[in-house]
């Protein structure tokens, strides 16, 4: 066998993140990205202390709302300017896309391959860097090491350029940002289970599944010939491309993905009275932004990396978490939390009364 073919066997056994050179890719979305709006020393420093303290307060109203991590110690959040989220971001990806540090340096990120992969990556990485509000992130272990999983993600930027478009109250506006995205570390914390779930299914979606270009051009014809139905849109694609495992592992994700961001706009919503006294304008202004009309390249960029899904997920998965609640209690929702098999199954999320019936 030549040496050419063992190199491109070995490469194909490389999980997806060890394919992409990380360092490139966050060079190139730092210079990509655009300046935050801009602000005086003060002001950027009174929105960091603001942010830093709001995701503090908002962890005790997040707790006893959902009735989770109860008696956990309350971690730090991480607040960042665009930069520093690009940096982070990478790391993560990289983390949890299977690129260790020893594949790192095994010589394949010297290859042409790499370095488009990390344009690609960068590009991506430079778009999210302005549209990221915050995010918590369960695949970065925390100041604390392993005692402290995850970091939650606030990009002060981003947030003070949302307030000032919106034109909101910004103490009650990031206090509210908080909200959600401290819910989201609430979950993991409690549930420390849904890491390795995720790590799971993202380890089948991103590995090579061996196939030939025949072997998937017989597969897309017997689908395409199917008298099974298929689904629409994203999913029906995913559905036509991906092996039949990888496919599963998709829609786990999307399901968790509805469930998560559902879960924490409910929560938004229930805390949001008693600790944001502007909570319904914000509400109504930050949904009628969701919403708005955006110029071409923005769908085009949007509908590619799925945040239109995304806001599909928002709103299917809080119209379940608000339907399970209403019908049996947060306290009883939170079986959802034991295991896989509590999930919700695709087909639930319509129909939260099959998920109780199935589950409770």
């Amino acid at each position: 066998m030549s040496e050419s073919v063992v190199d491109q066997a070995v490469y194909e056994s490389e999980p997806v993140g060890a394919r992409i050179d990380w360092g490139f890719a966050s060079s190139t979305a730092k210079r990509l990205t655009r300046p935050g709006p801009k602000t005086t020393a003060y002001t950027r420093d009174a929105a960091y202390a603001e942010l830093d303290d709001a995701a503090r307060r908002a962890e005790g109203p997040v707790r006893e709302v959902t009735g989770l991590a109860d008696g956990l110690p309350t971690p730090t959040a991480r607040i960042l300017d665009r930069k520093g989220w690009i940096d982070a971001a990478s790391l993560s990806m990289r983390s949890m896309l299977g690129a260790d540090d020893a594949e790192l340096d095994d010589g394949i990120l010297a290859g042409a391959t790499a370095k488009i992969g990390g344009l690609q990556a960068g590009g991506l990485l430079a778009f999210l860097s302005t549209a990221i509000l915050g995010q918590y992130d369960p695949f970065t272990v925390g100041s604390g090491g392993e005692s402290d999983p995850g970091v939650l993600m606030l990009v002060a930027p981003n947030i003070i350029a949302v307030e000032r478009t919106l034109k909101v109250v910004p103490s009650d506006f990031r206090l509210w940002v908080c909200l959600h995205e401290v819910t989201h570390r609430v979950q993991f914390s409690a549930n420390p289970w849904l890491r390795n779930y995720m790590q799971d299914n993202i380890e089948i979606l991103t590995t090579d599944a061996g196939e030939s270009a025949t072997e998937v051009v017989s597969r897309l014809t017997k689908s395409l010939k199917s008298d099974q139905p298929r689904e629409k849109g994203v999913l029906g694609a995913m559905q036509l491309l991906q092996t039949p495992e990888q496919y599963d592992a998709f829609r786990r994700m999307m399901v968790l993905g509805t469930l998560l961001e559902g879960h924490a706009d409910h929560v938004m919503d229930a805390v949001g009275p008693a600790q944001v006294p502007t909570v319904e304008s914000i509400r109504a202004a930050f949904d009628k932004r969701r919403t708005a009309p955006r110029n071409p390249v923005q769908r085009i960029i949007r509908a590619l990396i799925g945040m239109d899904a995304k806001l599909a997920q928002y709103i299917r998965g809080k119209a379940f978490v608000d339907a399970v609640v209403s019908e049996v209690g947060m306290e009883r929702f939170n079986t959802i939390w034991t295991s896989p098999e509590t999930m919700p199954l695709p087909e639930e999320i319509d129909e939260p009364s099959a998920w109780i019936r199935r589950v409770l």
